[in-house]
Parts: C-alpha cells; structure tokens; sequence
C-alpha cells in the first residue's frame, strides 16, 4: 500500500498558519540544502492531496510559475497529479486534479490502495487536522521555522492525543529544522 505523508510548515509552538491565515512568520530564503531535502521527499511521490481551500491558491499559483522557484520544481508541481479533498465541489475546476468528497477515512483508504507511488499532504488546515486526527497519516514531516506565533491554527487537533515516533531530525542551513514523524499506528 502506498504511504501517505504530510509536508506541512510549522512555527516553533506549533502552528501552521496565524489566526487569520497568516503564513509570514515563515522563514525564507530557503537554503539549498532544504531544498535538496524536500527534492528527496517528493521523489516517490505520484499523487498530491489538498483540501479546497489550500487548492484554491495553491494550483493556480503553481501553474503561473511562482518566482523563485525552478523550472524544473514547477513542472514536478504542475504534473503531478492532484486530489482535491471537498464535500463542496462537484467536479474540478482545474488541469489535472480529481475531486474527492464523501467519509475522510473512506476516501483516504481507496486513494492509498490505489496502485502507484506516495501521496503527499500540504493542507489546508482543517484537512491535516482531520487526517493527523483519525490516524490516516504514515509520516508526519514538520518543518519547523524558528518563530513563535502565540496563537492560530495548530498542526495537531484540540484533544488529540497520539504517540509519535521520532525518524530522523535535521537542521537546515536557513535555521528550519526538520522533525520527521510516524505515528505509532501506522
């Protein structure tokens, strides 16, 4: 069965994004080092999922060539096909992603019996929540920026209580330091 990992920035306390959706506490520029890291990361990776929200910005940004980013990085982006987590949208409104609505655990668990390589999680916020939430995540990668936020939309869901194995953990040249996980059910 393929794996299914999330890719998810984080502040220091434990945030992915600021009460109202903030993300400039994140650190940047990236070194080369992360990114040859991230390179790696998505190399077995054949499916990308997203929750609408995130999707909403994230292909269209993608498919406009973001400055800064390789041509390369662009393409792997852009050609990688996407699932769309939404109980809203019926159909997708984009090149070469599917939608997929209905029971979380359900969807989840026809994605990863599907022949092919990885999956990878980027968000949105209540997605990741509800994945971390009912144990449908392998590997939890926390990119880990050095800022303390103080408050917004945590990684991990109010209440939850899960024991997580520690893989590996590395500090990148630009201060980010990677924490990966998995989950002891997995």
């Amino acid at each position: 069965m393929r794996k299914f990992k999330l890719q998810v920035q984080v502040s220091a306390d434990g945030y992915m994004a600021g009460p109202n959706g903030e993300m400039d506490w994140m650190k940047f520029p990236w070194t080369e080092d992360i990114g040859e890291y991230i390179n790696g990361l998505m190399e077995p990776v054949d499916t990308i999922v997203l929750g609408r929200k995130l999707a909403e910005g994230f292909i269209p940004a993608w498919e406009s060539g973001p400055q800064g980013e390789t041509q390369e990085a662009i393409d792997q982006m852009n050609n990688t096909p996407k699932v769309v987590i939404s109980d809203s949208l019926s159909e997708s409104p984009w090149k070469n992603a599917e939608v997929a609505g209905g029971d979380l655990t359900e969807t989840v668990n026809r994605l990863k019996s599907r022949p092919g390589g990885d999956m990878i999680v980027y968000g949105g916020g209540t997605l990741v929540r509800d994945l971390i939430g009912r144990g449908l995540l392998d590997d939890l990668y926390l990119f880990v920026n050095p800022t303390a936020i103080g408050t917004g939309m945590p990684v991990f869901p109010e209440g939850s209580y899960q024991r997580l194995d520690l893989v590996e953990s590395r500090v990148f040249d630009c201060g980010i330091a990677v924490m990966h996980y998995r989950p002891q059910n997995a």
